[in-house]
């Protein structure tokens, strides 16, 4: 406890690379949640003591194959009720986990708990420029309370500038 200021923890964590299980790195944080303020977010330092895998090559194939589209993507539902994601929308998946983060971070006080239980659905926006955009419905499963709750997202990407929420 910090007195007039909040709580805070500190964390070490152990990360695995999600395109290479065998992969981790250690890292450490700072978490501070704010005294008396639901709707701010908790301060986060992160330090990575290490690198995780380049995903470069993935990236600009998966931005060439959703770009060559003649339709835009339209999925729902990953992973499915068995759990299973699609191999060719892993990387639909793997933006909604980003995004999810996000969210999470926004939403989170000492008291919760949140888990990305499905993209309910997604559907690609055709762009004029080089971005790609995705409109998902997100599924949030708060643990403690055992709440689902439905969040709208829109996530811009670009293999050469990484994600970024615009609501």
């Amino acid at each position: 406890d910090i007195d007039g200021v909040g709580h805070k923890f500190y964390l070490e964590l152990e990360l695995e690379d999600v395109l290479d299980k065998d992969r981790t790195v250690n890292c450490t944080a700072e978490v501070l949640y704010p005294l008396g303020s639901k709707s701010c977010a908790p301060d986060v330092q992160l330090t990575v003591q290490g690198e995780l895998r380049g995903t470069e090559e993935a990236d600009q194939e998966f931005y060439s194959r959703i770009r060559s589209l003649e339709k835009e993507l339209v999925a729902e539902n990953i992973p499915d009720s068995h759990g299973n994601v699609p191999p060719e929308l892993e990387p639909i998946h793997l933006l909604a986990w980003v995004a999810s983060g996000y969210v999470i971070w926004q939403s989170s006080t000492e008291n919760t708990h949140f888990h990305l239980a499905q993209v309910k659905h997604v559907k690609q926006v055709k762009r004029s420029d080089e971005d790609l955009q995705f409109d998902y419905v997100l599924l949030l499963h708060e643990m403690v309370s055992q709440e689902v709750l439905a969040r709208e997202v829109t996530v811009l990407w670009h293999p050469g500038r990484g994600a970024r929420l615009s609501r």
